[in-house]
């Protein structure tokens, strides 16, 4: 990768470990906020997301020093909505996931022609978000719904 292409890549994986560490302190926080009888699963898959998201900053890191970069120290914005309805949490998950998938496309773009290890690791992780969207998307809906969550 030429320089310029070697810096883009370097502020989409910083601005990828800033929506990571981000999906952390959410996560963490959403799984002390849920109530009610089905705590325990949700706080479970809470936490799971966190340690995920973790190993995703941490994934992003690497990169951008394997590039000769220097990984960033800031988060994403933390917006507390003082919502703590599971509906509303998952919303506010979804939007979040939005957000990181958008930012893996970013580095898509910058990589390709130009760095297959980049490329695929994109692609790796875009999978992994689309997956998770699609989950989150599932637990949004009334039992019985088949069609996709319109928030």
């Amino acid at each position: 990768m030429d320089e310029n292409a070697t810096k883009a890549a370097i502020d989409a994986l910083n601005r990828i470990m800033e929506l990571e560490l981000a999906g952390v302190v959410k996560y963490t926080h959403y799984s002390l906020m849920v109530y009610g009888y089905n705590r325990i699963p949700i706080v479970s898959w809470l936490k799971d997301n966190a340690e995920e998201g973790l190993d995703h900053a941490h994934k992003a890191g690497e990169l951008v020093t394997l590039l000769g970069g220097h990984p960033s120290l800031k988060i994403a914005s933390l917006l507390e909505t003082q919502k703590h309805d599971i509906g509303d949490i998952l919303r506010e998950s979804l939007e979040h996931e939005k957000m990181t998938l958008a930012a893996y496309y970013d580095l898509l773009k910058i990589a390709e022609g130009h760095s297959v290890l980049l490329e695929e690791y994109a692609r790796e992780m875009i999978l992994a978000e689309e997956l998770h969207q699609d989950e989150v998307n599932k637990m949004l809906r009334h039992p019985g719904d088949t069609a996709a969550f319109k928030g």
